[in-house]
């Protein structure tokens, strides 16, 4: 046994050095399997069930919901692992027969799909939360018994390691080669190698089954980018638009191209197809041409148009437009490097490989920062709206794009008389007019602005231009009537990009789930513990709620000053368990809690809050990078100092940490009131969460 005499009482060995290394990597294991799994669900259940990509910051919370009441029933003698093989199963068939049923929506917030709200989407959705949450009760109940068998500090290292690895496995996995599949078979494999070998028999057949379910819920013929699953259909085809795997041979030079159809998550994204009318017949020359006019009608407008820059690239449609309306010279840029890839092989005008083009795979936000500018035309092509950027947070992939900071930043890149040029399908009245107020705020002009049939072209100029016709094609002017100051248009900004809302609210379908999800857990917490919250259960609720909201709004800030890619996500979320993990090591050298650690956690989070983005943005490359490594994750660390030298003096570390869990989930139901007040205006509520924390744990001191 080890010497123990030094050691504090809380910290004494339960076991010898060997058996506590054995039970530390186990942990380890578990934490990286939770997390992989929860990301991998996350990943791949957009491709079965139709707009749950609007929902991945639920699916997550659902997740730490699942974890934190397995980690309450820590304790509990009889484990659950052996259930994990047929939750895992339930939740994979409940997807499954998901995919038939298109979730609800709400008109207050726009979506690429619009379904009639029915109570069976309802059902169906806060089904898929549930089973999801499921499936993570078992492993919360193992982690949670480690905890109770080591010193609390070494079992949160190993659960912090094992989170961390899971992190950053799972993002190479998805950056490099994601397969749903190959990933399930992952899952399936270390839950086998966590099981009692007796237990084997009748685990393997139902993980088998779940490796199957995944494998039949995706077409053979999809493709997986960083953030979607995409199928290519050929447009006009007679077989029902069955999935293309290759193109046709010598599309780069054959008469009459085909256009091939790019659907993502179940909907039409983009064609990928030349519109050179010289590469058709006279009989398909007209509707080429046709087609042609939404792209055509900003050139028409613009007095010169040599040097282009082009935000949404994706298949090269808009850039080939710019080239055959006579630009030198075209940056295009494209966050999804699988739409470049696919233009490559299936666009017949193989515009990305022409010399006048340079293709820039970026964040369109981080492009125009970095830019030097000198552009006769800035053009936002119809970017995507139909993920969120993270699962973490509730804006949209193109969240950060479509505000005034933003278009302010594509104005200052033009030339004198350059033009400033947004298509849209708006859909709705009240979301082109949240447009048009965008660009006019931008520009300090009300823009010119073109409909027809529910897409809208906005141009804004800079300098002298001619006056624009009163009709292009199908496209008609369109003016306010006088006094309509679009006063009523809440416009999108930095600190509130939501373009997609109507107004500043919560979409009711949002709050429904929220309040069933709330319904549900609250009973069967308080029901699972046998007794209510006490004062260090509140104080370890309240950390985990302020924690998730500083992670949620670090990963929003850094995404702005870096970009909405996918990988400043990841390596984000991989620099916060860091943070984290350093401050319990630290903590692991302290003698116990010092209430004055939540002095340098208030005055950092405050220094957040006065310190404007817009100032941070206006720093070089170099001082962003330094404001995000030094400062950013300086609260972080500091509230896990709080976190860890508390939670070393328990005596009931599963029940604590698992509180810890279940306060995460309410921080993310928090996080919709962004949606309100804003993005900045969450800091309110991260600082009243520790200060709520704070003034328990004085509580706890005093009784004590």
């Amino acid at each position: 046994m080890l010497e123990t005499k030094n050691l504090p009482k809380s910290d004494q060995p339960l076991m010898d050095l060997h058996v506590r290394k054995r039970r530390g990597l186990e942990l380890f294991c578990l934490s990286f399997l939770a997390l992989f799994l929860e990301l991998m669900v996350i990943r791949w259940s957009p491709a079965v069930v139709r707009l749950i990509a609007y929902y991945a910051n639920l699916m997550l919370i659902s997740s730490f919901l699942g974890l934190g009441v397995g980690a309450i029933l820590g304790k509990k003698r009889k484990s659950l692992f052996a259930w994990l093989p047929a939750l895992l199963l339930i939740n994979v068939a409940w997807l499954s027969i998901a995919h038939f049923v298109t979730l609800p929506t709400t008109a207050a917030e726009s979506r690429f799909y619009n379904p009639d709200p029915q109570l069976v989407r309802y059902v169906c959705l806060v089904g898929i939360f549930l089973s999801n949450a499921i499936v993570f009760v078992p492993l919360g109940q193992r982690i949670g018994s480690i905890f109770e068998a080591l010193p609390p500090l070494l079992a949160y290292s190993w659960d912090l390691g094992g989170s961390l690895a899971g992190t950053l496995c799972f993002g190479l996995f998805s950056l490099k080669y994601f397969s749903p599949t190959l990933g399930m078979g992952f899952v399936a494999l270390a839950i086998v190698l966590l099981l009692p070998r007796g237990q084997w028999p009748r685990a393997i057949p139902l993980l088998a089954l779940s490796l199957a379910g995944v494998y039949f819920s995706v077409t053979s013929a999809a493709i997986w980018s960083p953030y979607y699953c995409i199928i290519v259909t050929e447009r006009g085809d007679t077989h029902g638009n069955a999935p293309v795997r290759e193109p046709h041979p010598g599309l780069r030079t054959m008469q009459d191209p085909p256009i091939y159809a790019v659907r993502v998550n179940h909907y039409f994204l983009q064609y990928h197809g030349t519109f050179d009318p010289n590469r058709y017949s006279p009989q398909k020359r007209a509707e080429i041409l046709n087609e042609r006019t939404q792209y055509d009608l900003p050139y028409a407008l613009a007095p010169v148009q040599h040097r282009v820059l082009m935000l949404g690239a994706g298949g090269g449609t808009d850039t080939e437009i710019a080239v055959l309306n006579g630009a030198e010279q075209v940056d295009a840029v494209e966050i999804d490097p699988m739409l470049v890839k696919l233009s490559d092989r299936f666009n017949a005008s193989g515009i990305y490989e022409n010399p006048k083009v340079h293709v820039h795979v970026d964040d369109a936000r981080a492009f125009l920062r970095r830019s030097s500018g000198g552009y006769d035309m800035v053009v936002f092509g119809f970017l995507d709206s139909q993920t969120l950027f993270s699962s973490m947070s509730n804006i949209r992939l193109d969240g950060y794009i479509y505000t005034v900071q933003s278009m302010q930043s594509a104005f200052r890149l033009l030339n004198d008389n350059g033009v400033l040029s947004l298509s849209f399908m708006a859909g709705h009245e009240w979301l082109a007019r949240k447009l048009v107020r965008m660009v006019e705020l931008a520009t300090g002009q009300m823009p010119v602005i073109y409909e027809s049939q529910g897409q809208v072209v906005i141009c804004a100029f800079r300098g002298q231009h001619a006056d624009p016709p009163s009709q292009y094609g199908r496209f008609v002017r369109t003016t306010f009537p006088a006094g309509d100051d679009l006063s009523d248009a809440v416009a999108p900004t930095d600190d509130w990009p939501f373009l997609y809302l109507s107004r500043k609210t919560i979409p009711s379908d949002y709050l429904i789930v929220i309040g069933i999800l709330l319904a549900i857990t609250i009973p069967a917490v308080f029901l699972l513990r046998g007794r209510g919250f006490g004062i260090s259960d509140s104080h370890f609720l309240f950390l985990g709620l302020g924690f998730l909201l500083l992670e949620t709004k670090s990963i929003s800030d850094c995404s702005l000053y870096f970009g909405t890619t996918w990988f400043v996500t990841m390596v984000v979320v991989a620099g916060v368990l860091l943070m984290v993990l350093a401050a319990n090591l630290v903590a692991m050298r302290m003698t116990s809690f010092r209430p004055w650690l939540y002095a340098p956690l208030i005055a950092t989070l405050l220094l957040l809050y006065l310190v404007k983005r817009d100032s941070i943005l206006a720093l070089s490359f170099d001082e962003r990078l330094l404001w995000s490594l030094l400062v950013v994750p300086l609260p972080i660390f500091f509230a896990g100092l709080i976190f860890s030298t508390t939670f070393r003096q328990s005596s009931n570390p599963s029940s604590l940490f698992g509180a810890n869990l279940i306060g995460a989930m309410i921080g993310g139901f928090s996080e919709y009131l962004s949606m309100i007040i804003g993005n900045q205006n969450l800091m309110f509520l991260i600082v009243g969460a520790y200060l709520a924390s704070l003034a328990l744990q004085m509580r706890l001191a005093k009784s004590s």
